[in-house]
């Protein structure tokens, strides 16, 4: 593809490469507009107007300026910096090997949490809940016994509560909770919000998530600590060849 000439601002050329290469500084749906016809034509602008500026603090002799000059020497540090910790962090390898070795060695640690999925009714008293308990047993649909006497604002669903896992609910709901099997309705429950019925609708056992599955999470987590430790170590080296006295 041709490096088309787009503009010129006294003598510089701004071309489709030096375009293509301002758009991806923008984020993703900013440049998904930029694409468009009205957005090259709004950038192409913005770009002729930069360049303008440029000329202007040329012309103005900015690079004279003792204020610019202490600002160029802190860029110049900062990429200096950037460049060499890029080069040092891309020294850290890690093989597929590796991170299959981690995951046999740790495969406990990718178990995923056992889960419930649950309905509920909220009361006031033990009263209520054994009276409703009652009539579910006889028949009543619990849904429709949650919509007309549950007081948590989950009646409207049903007392559908969705899925979760230990440690998400009170103590004294989750207990009874994980303990119950599909479809079977709990005892009134007793918890600091009042009394409550529970029906479990699923129940998903905690199961070992495959190596695919976590391949790319292990490698990176590997990756960053063998970045942090050659960072650590080419630190101390720089130590002993550079003086450092801290005040």
């Amino acid at each position: 593809m041709d490096n088309k000439i787009l503009a010129v601002v006294s003598g510089h050329e701004i071309t489709q490469n030096d375009l293509d290469q301002t758009m991806t500084r923008f984020p993703k749906e900013r440049q998904d507009f930029l694409q468009t016809e009205e957005g090259k034509k709004q950038l192409i602008d913005q770009m002729v107007c930069f360049e303008l500026m440029y000329n202007y603090a040329k012309d103005t002799e900015i690079e004279k300026d003792e204020f610019f000059i202490q600002q160029l020497q802190m860029a110049k540090k900062e990429i200096m910096i950037q460049m060499k910790m890029s080069s040092l962090m891309a020294q850290a390898k890690v093989d597929d090997k590796e991170v299959e070795e981690y995951y046999n060695a740790n495969v406990n640690m990718f178990k995923s949490d056992e889960l419930v999925t649950a309905r509920h009714i909220l009361v006031e008293t033990l009263e209520e809940a054994e009276k409703i308990e009652q009539e579910i047993k006889k028949g009543m649909d619990f849904k429709d016994a949650a919509k007309q006497y549950s007081t948590c604002p989950s009646k409207e669903q049903g007392g559908k509560l969705g899925s979760f896992a230990r440690g998400q609910m009170v103590p004294e709901f989750e207990e009874v909770a994980f303990a119950l099997k599909v479809g079977e309705l709990s005892k009134p429950v007793k918890t600091q919000f009042g009394y409550h019925l529970i029906l479990v609708e699923e129940i998903k056992t905690g199961a070992i998530k495959s190596f695919n599955e976590v391949k790319e999470s292990i490698k990176s987590n590997i990756l960053q600590e063998r970045q942090t430790f050659q960072y650590s170590q080419k630190i101390q080296e720089l130590k002993t060849k550079y003086p450092v006295e801290i005040k």
